[in-house]
């Protein structure tokens, strides 16, 4: 992890503090990810079994968890983390059920009542990775808001451990949230199963979850071909940014960089302080702290992409994290409300020398499938809307027409669109000569 000095940095050795590890991975990623949903698209579970055991070393017999042996794995897991899981999705369930879509009814003219109504997508896909670490906090932070949207049918997918089981902390975290469809597969190949459905799979009409490089550009590429499913966001590989200034705590800033250097060789993390003293100690114990922990050679492969960066102040390390747009953004400042307002891309912030990342990854409430690689730019984290569809709806009476179809006239003859414009004169002209219609 290396110290920079922002305005000692060229143009081009900026935009390199900018850019994200993944990017070098790009053309082999996306032709791997494209010959595995080429292959389970046309050989469907066979494709999906001959990957899991290439990929997890575990040979399956059936993709399909059995309910018996979900029972079986839910009663397993220890009762004080059962408990946990029960507290953290209800403070998610209360979170999310205060900003749910609701539907409106407006007259926009004295006879012309337009409405939005709000469905539930009828099939999603959830993906709930595990590779080195299960993920059982994800499969809340997607079942849940996908049990207020009342979803029908959800299916989660997670990869088999060794024993060839999913995790059981990752099946109780289903339970929670009513899901009782988990399938065995992981990776490339299980965002293809969902997208194309398999003989066991059924196709999905939209996908969610976060995951390394090789699951996000799975899901991008099945989102763009023809009839493919919907999906949540860019969640990819997991990245941090923390400003902060003289008055923060270098341990505390060190430990919160860590833990998202620990996600993954891939992850990034990035400090920006206008203070040097601050920088050196702060770097100091991220080096002192990452050699306390079991996961230290995932953290030190993510660290070598990360930097410490000095700005000349806190507006300009504000103005670099908004070009960066981080999945998590933390600011452990003095006074941290008062440059709330100036943040304009982040995926979830949080504020103070109190409100590790952590929280949001698991327990306060917000959800962590957050938007990275930058596409914080132009959308947010999940929430009960991604698992919805809203729809327009119009009633016209006669009246209505006649008070809003000569605007309908104007428009669409400066469109030169005169089919568009005759759907509505020829009802002008029922109503001019007397032969109205139904309201």
């Amino acid at each position: 992890m290396r110290l920079l000095t922002w305005s000692a940095l060229s143009a081009a050795e900026r935009a390199d503090v900018l850019r994200r590890a993944t990017a070098d991975a790009g053309p082999e990623v996306r032709a791997s990810v494209a010959d595995t949903l080429t292959r389970v698209r046309r050989e469907g579970d066979v494709a999906v079994r001959e990957l899991t055991a290439r990929f997890d070393g575990v040979e399956l017999d059936d993709l399909l968890l059995e309910a018996g042996t979900a029972a079986e794995l839910v009663a397993a897991v220890p009762a004080p983390l059962r408990a946990a899981i029960t507290e953290a999705a209800d403070r998610i369930r209360a979170f999310h059920e205060e900003g749910m879509q609701r539907d409106y009814t407006v007259e926009t003219a004295p006879g012309v009542v337009c409405q939005r109504v709000v469905r539930p997508v009828r099939r999603v896909g959830l993906y709930v990775p595990a590779g080195s670490a299960p993920l059982p906090s994800t499969a809340l932070m997607l079942g849940v808001p996908a049990q207020l949207a009342g979803c029908p049918e959800v299916v989660l997918c997670t990869p088999p451990g060794p024993d060839g089981r999913p995790d059981p902390t990752v099946v109780a975290a289903a339970a929670e949230c009513g899901i009782d469809r988990i399938y065995l597969a992981g990776g490339a190949q299980a965002v293809a199963a969902m997208a194309y459905g398999t003989e066991t799979l059924p196709a999905c009409d939209k996908l969610f979850g976060p995951g390394n490089a090789w699951v996000t550009e799975a899901k991008r590429q099945v989102s763009t071909a023809e009839g493919g499913p919907g999906i949540d966001m860019p969640a990819g590989p997991s990245e941090v940014v923390v400003i902060a200034d003289r008055g923060a705590d270098p341990e505390f800033v060190a430990a919160d960089l860590l833990s998202q250097a620990e996600h993954g060789p891939d992850s990034q993390v990035l400090l920006l302080t206008d203070d040097r003293e601050l920088a050196e100690a702060a770097l100091e114990q991220v080096l002192a702290q990452v050699e306390e922990l079991p996961r230290a050679d995932i953290a030190r492969k993510s660290l070598a992409a990360s930097r410490v960066v000095v700005t000349e102040d806190l507006a300009q390390a504000v103005g670099i994290s908004n070009e960066y747009a981080p999945e998590h953004l933390i600011l452990a400042l003095r006074e941290p409300e008062a440059w709330l307002a100036r943040i304009e891309t982040a995926g979830s912030v949080f504020l103070g020398d109190w409100a590790p990342e952590t929280l949001g990854d698991y327990c306060s409430g917000t959800n962590h499938v957050l938007p990275t690689a930058g596409a914080a730019r132009y959308t947010g984290g999940v929430n009960v809307a991604s698992f919805q569809v809203a729809m327009t709806v119009q009633r016209v009476s006669p009246a209505g027409l006649a008070a809003v179809g000569p605007c309908a006239v104007a428009l669409s003859e400066a469109e030169r669109l005169h089919a568009h414009q005759r759907a509505v004169t020829r009802r002008l002209a029922r109503q001019d000569d007397g032969r109205g219609g139904a309201s």
